[in-house]
C-alpha cells in the first residue's frame, strides 16, 4: 500500500477514488462505537460524516510492517455547513478543530485495507496546529469554512480569519482599514443586501491566497443605492470577481478586489 497517495487522495475530498481504490470489499471499520461492514457501508459513513466538513488528515507518526500499519494523526476538521450532530461538537460555518486519531489499518494480500480501527483524544487534546490560511490541503479547506462564514453573514466567524490591521481594497469604494470597518461595512450591507461566494479555483501558498469566484448579491430589503445595481427585495445579481488576498502568519492581511466581469441580474438571463 502506498501510504503517501492513500494520505493525498483522502485529502482531495474524494471518498468514491478513495474507497474504490484501497480499501478491500470486505472491509470492517470500527471507530468508538461505530462498525461499519463492507464499502457500501462505510461510503454512507463518509458521506455523512463530510457533509459540509472536509477532513484533512497530517500524520504525525506512521510505523508499519507489510501487512499492517499504525499511524498517529492530527485531523483537522473544516466546517462549510452548520453540523448540530457532528461528533466532535457542533460546528458551525467558518468553524475548525484538529482531533488526534490513532489508527490501525490491516493489509489483505494485495495490500488494500482489510480492517481499519480507530481511537481519538478529545478534540483540540496534544494536538499540533497549522496557521490558519496557506497552501496546505487542510488550510485550502479552512478558506472554503471562510468563505461560507462570510457568505453566512457571521462576522465573528470570518473576521477571525483576519490580522487586526486588515486592509480591504475595493475597485468602487475607498480601502477600509482594520477589521472592525471591514466587519462594520458588510454588517451594514447585510442589512439590506447578502452576498454568497462561489469559489471557481483557488490558489495559495503561505504568503498569499487567489480566488477567482462568482459573487452573488440577493436583496432582502429595497436597496435602490447598491454599489454594485439597484436592486429590489428578492433580486440578485452576479459579478465575476478576483481576489487577492495577502497573508500573515496564516491570517489575512490584505485583500484586493477586481471584477471579472459585468455585472448581471439573474432576471435577465
Amino acid at each position: 500500500m502506498d501510504y503517501d497517495r492513500y494520505i493525498a487522495v483522502f485529502n482531495s475530498g474524494d471518498d468514491d477514488v478513495l474507497v474504490d481504490t484501497f480499501f478491500a470489499d470486505d472491509i470492517v471499520f470500527t471507530g468508538g462505537t461505530r462498525e461499519h461492514r463492507g464499502k457500501t457501508s462505510l461510503r454512507e459513513f463518509l458521506a455523512w460524516a463530510h457533509d459540509g466538513v472536509r477532513e484533512v488528515m497530517r500524520p504525525q507518526a506512521v510505523c508499519r510492517d507489510a501487512r499492517r500499519l499504525f499511524v498517529e494523526i492530527d485531523m483537522d476538521f473544516n466546517a462549510t455547513k452548520a453540523r448540530d450532530d457532528f461528533p466532535f461538537g457542533a460546528l458551525r460555518p467558518g468553524d475548525s478543530i484538529t482531533v488526534k486519531f490513532f489508527v490501525t489499518y490491516d493489509l489483505d494480500h494485495a495490500g488494500r485495507i482489510r480492517r481499519l480501527q480507530s481511537m481519538t483524544w478529545p478534540p483540540g487534546r496534544g494536538v499540533s496546529k497549522l496557521p490558519r490560511l496557506g497552501g496546505h490541503p487542510s488550510q485550502l479547506a479552512a478558506y472554503r469554512a471562510y468563505a461560507a462564514a462570510f457568505s453566512a453573514g457571521d462576522h465573528e466567524r470570518y473576521s477571525a480569519f483576519y490580522t487586526e490591521d486588515v486592509r480591504l481594497e475595493l475597485s468602487t469604494l475607498p480601502p477600509l482599514e482594520g477589521s472592525r470597518a471591514i466587519v462594520d461595512f458588510y454588517r451594514s450591507m447585510f442589512s439590506q443586501v447578502r452576498e454568497t461566494l462561489t469559489v471557481h479555483k483557488l490558489l495559495a501558498d503561505d504568503g498569499s491566497l487567489f480566488i477567482d469566484s462568482t459573487s452573488r448579491f440577493t436583496a432582502i430589503a429595497d436597496a435602490p443605492n447598491f454599489v454594485v445595481g439597484a436592486l429590489s427585495v428578492g433580486e440578485s445579481i452576479e459579478v465575476r470577481v478576483f481576489v487577492y488576498y495577502t497573508l500573515r502568519d496564516g491570517l489575512i492581511c490584505n485583500i484586493k478586489v477586481a471584477r471579472a466581469g459585468t455585472p448581471v441580474k439573474l432576471a435577465d438571463r
